[in-house]
């Protein structure tokens, strides 16, 4: 089972049909909408400042999200996936973003609706990354522009069979109560 920590009189919030690893944590002050899967090894770190998750979240193995004290926080939106070992740290996240295997990204930064964050790019803070473009690098630095529709459909397809693997894990949940 998720370890759920509340701190500081914040309790996480968690939405309908969530899915929550076995070491997955969850800290403090976090509200996470539905159909979000929160993977194994994976922190939400609410302690100092909020983190604000949409509906259909997949948050993947090893990544942690954190906020500076009094100073940033975590938001994002609907339909969103980050990948393998993110570090995301104070940061804006937009509906139907990708973040990709490995990335950072530091605080105050904004990624807009439907934009690609490479793997292993660090993106520094306060960089606004707009609206379907694809940024990657040390530092990240934009690549190209991405058409609307391939990366609704690339994200969706992500989204969808994270949604896919949950279902795998509540099904063997059910089986052994």
């Amino acid at each position: 089972m998720a370890l759920i920590k509340p701190v500081r009189d914040f309790t996480p919030q968690i939405g309908k049909n969530c899915y929550l690893a076995d070491n997955a944590t969850i800290i403090g002050d976090v509200k996470m909408g539905d159909d979000c899967s929160i993977w194994f090894n994976t922190v939400l770190r609410g302690d100092v400042n909020s983190i604000r998750i949409g509906n259909r979240v997949n948050i993947q193995d090893g990544t942690v999200l954190h906020t500076l004290y009094e100073k940033s926080i975590v938001e994002i939106g609907d339909d969103v996936s980050i990948g393998h070992n993110v570090t995301l740290h104070g940061a804006c996240v937009k509906d139907n973003a990708l973040i990709g295997m490995g990335s950072t990204l530091l605080d105050n930064a904004v990624v807009g609706e439907g934009a690609i964050v490479a793997a292993g790019a660090l993106v520094l803070a306060n960089t606004v990354i707009e609206p379907h473009t694809l940024w990657g690098g040390v530092p990240a630095k934009f690549i190209k522009k991405v058409d609307p529709e391939q990366s609704r459909e690339l994200n969706q397809k992500i989204a969808n069979g994270y949604l896919m693997y949950a279902s795998w894990f509540k099904d063997e949940e059910e089986k052994s109560k």
